[in-house]
């Protein structure tokens, strides 16, 4: 060495006990030291409390469509940012996906040893706890809820309001790449009715580096993250909730359901007008109940005339037909047809569906007491003189994994004359319950869906789909439905679109049902058939 420099000796470092290793160096997070100042700190509070908006370069509050802010810079120094995203990236992910959600999630974080989850903690749950606490006006409790969410391709969160009891504060960490609205994965905020129902989304929150959203979870809190339309980024993020003493919440309000109504008034002969033969054949009945007592569902491919098919998917396509969008978006998003001014075709058609005659041949299928004809057994012996081609149906509803020994058919009631299917009406409208349907059309195209909802009718029902216009569908696009037990997320049957194909499932008061959101890959199979947009089904219900 030159410079008469000495190199470096043992007795030069410092004394250590024994065995002991230095510590090193411990990582910390910093807040925005703009969030530490009072007077923004004052200016903040004082917006929030009387509503009004604040715009800072440190901090933006806004209080339509409900109170919420945005901290562009919130922690200092991009060294811990980088250390924190390549901790969370190494987690383990666990994919979710339901009826509300597709993404994937990382175990809770609120006992993870690495250094900069821990100081992450810290930062959010002491420094920013007691800033949001000072802000809000609410004693926020010390709770630790954490959770890391990675957003890719199609991944979405659909309409919810995050009501849980205790909730007060959610808060959003974003660690994504440069991003833009086109990307998708915005925040969006929805604004609310009278009724507390969200309506529409009324403002879009772009998730930037090192941005953290915070809002109050009220009964109008509802938001949604919508889909991540570009390949190749990951929205990440970090995300969570202050929880704090409950507030009142008005009472859930009950929306009005579908009207219900009697068959109306068609023999046979309509039978004959619109189904595929082999499905008025008495062999093939008996076949079709003894495997829908079974199972509870069957699939009845090329189930209408051709020719019929074809003039339905032809008006399907017209112009003229008035679409109404039916949501609430917390518990759907589909386009519904007006009844009032449709083609003739797909008014006939409804009236096929809600005809007597169908009431009936759905009771041969299923062995449903969905007509009063359709014989149970306590009385089969006594209505032997009513019809003597009726066919033969046992009383014991289909379940879930459940085989009905007893239940037979002669399967030839199609071809009863009009007296005896309109025989003995009046027994019928004096029964203690007449069956009665409900049902619509609807029109299912990218980013449609349906939820589960609290307050989904838990009845024993048999449900009908029809599809139209699904060539080329991929399960992959979403648009099927699916059938989960009550308060579990196991799946119980799913139900693909397919052309011409009539569907029907028998559900108790313990299923419930979604329509999976249709993702913007679905755009491929619109582009192959540009003379329409996605596709269409007849779906009815029937209660006995």
């Amino acid at each position: 060495m030159s410079g008469g420099r000495r190199g470096l000796r043992a007795r030069d470092l410092p004394d250590k006990e024994p065995g002991k290793k230095r510590d090193k160096r411990e990582v910390r997070g910093t807040l925005s030291s703009a969030l530490g100042e009072q007077a923004l700190k004052e200016a903040a509070a004082a917006a929030w409390g009387r509503r009004e908006p604040l715009s800072h370069e440190a901090l933006a509050l806004d209080p339509v469509p409900f109170c919420h802010g945005v901290i562009p810079s919130f922690i200092q120094g991009p060294g811990f940012l980088d250390g924190l995203q390549k901790e969370l990236l190494s987690l383990d992910f666990h994919e979710k996906c339901n009826d509300l959600y597709k993404f994937k999630q990382s175990d809770d974080l609120k006992k993870r040893k690495e250094p900069h989850i821990s100081a992450l903690r810290k930062v959010l749950f002491e420094e920013f706890r007691e800033w949001l606490s000072a802000v809000t006006q609410v004693e926020l409790e010390p709770t630790i809820d954490l959770s890391c969410a990675k957003y890719e391709y199609t991944d979405a969160l659909l309409c919810h309001d995050d009501e849980l009891e205790g909730r007060r504060i959610a808060f959003i960490l974003y660690l994504v790449p440069p991003w833009e609205k086109s990307d998708g994965g915005t925040l969006d905020l929805y604004s609310t009715d009278s009724h507390f129902q969200p309506q529409q989304v009324v403002k879009s929150l772009v998730p930037s580096w090192n941005s953290l959203a915070f809002f109050e979870v009220s009964p109008v809190s509802f938001h949604q993250v919508s889909e991540v339309l570009t390949e190749g980024k990951c929205r990440l993020s970090v995300s969570g909730w202050f929880h704090g003493p409950s507030v009142a919440r008005p009472p859930r309000y009950i929306e009005s359901l579908l009207p219900r109504s009697p068959h109306i008034p068609y023999d046979h002969e309509i039978l004959y007008e619109w189904i595929n033969p082999v499905y008025l054949d008495m062999d093939s009945q008996a076949q079709i109940q003894e495997e829908f007592e079974e199972r509870s569902e069957i699939l009845l491919k090329n189930f209408l005339k051709e020719e019929k098919f074809q003039l339905v998917c032809e008006a399907l396509q017209k112009e003229d037909i008035t679409w109404r969008t039916r949501g609430p978006p917390n518990k759907r998003c589909y386009k519904k047809a007006e009844e009032g001014n449709l083609p003739d075709v797909l008014m006939n058609c409804f009236e096929f569906f809600r005809s007597e005659a169908l009431f009936l041949l759905l009771s041969n299928f299923t062995g449903l007491k969905l007509h009063f004809l359709a014989s149970s057994d306590e009385n089969e012996e006594g209505e032997e003189g009513r019809a003597a081609d009726s066919t033969r149906h046992s009383s014991s509803k289909p379940k879930q994994g459940e085989t009905n020994q007893e239940a037979s058919s002669d399967a030839d009631q199609v071809d009863q004359s009009k007296n005896d299917l309109h025989a003995e009406e009046g027994d019928a409208e004096n029964s203690s319950s007449v069956p009665v349907c409900m049902g619509e059309l609807r029109h299912w195209t990218t980013s449609h869906y349906t939820l589960v909802h609290d307050m989904q009718t838990a009845e024993f029902a048999l449900d009908l789909l029809f599809f139209c216009g699904c060539e080329d569908w991929d399960a992959e696009y979403g648009g099927f439905t699916s059938y989960i037990a009550k308060a579990e997320d196991e799946e119980l049957l799913t139900v693909n679109p397919e052309n011409n194909c009539l569907a029907l499932v028998y559900r108790d008061k313990e299923t419930l049902k979604f329509v999976k959101y249709i993702n913007h890959r679905s755009l491929g199979q619109l582009k192959k058939h540009q003379s329409r947009a996605g596709f269409w089904d007849f779906s009815f219900v029937y209660y006995e």
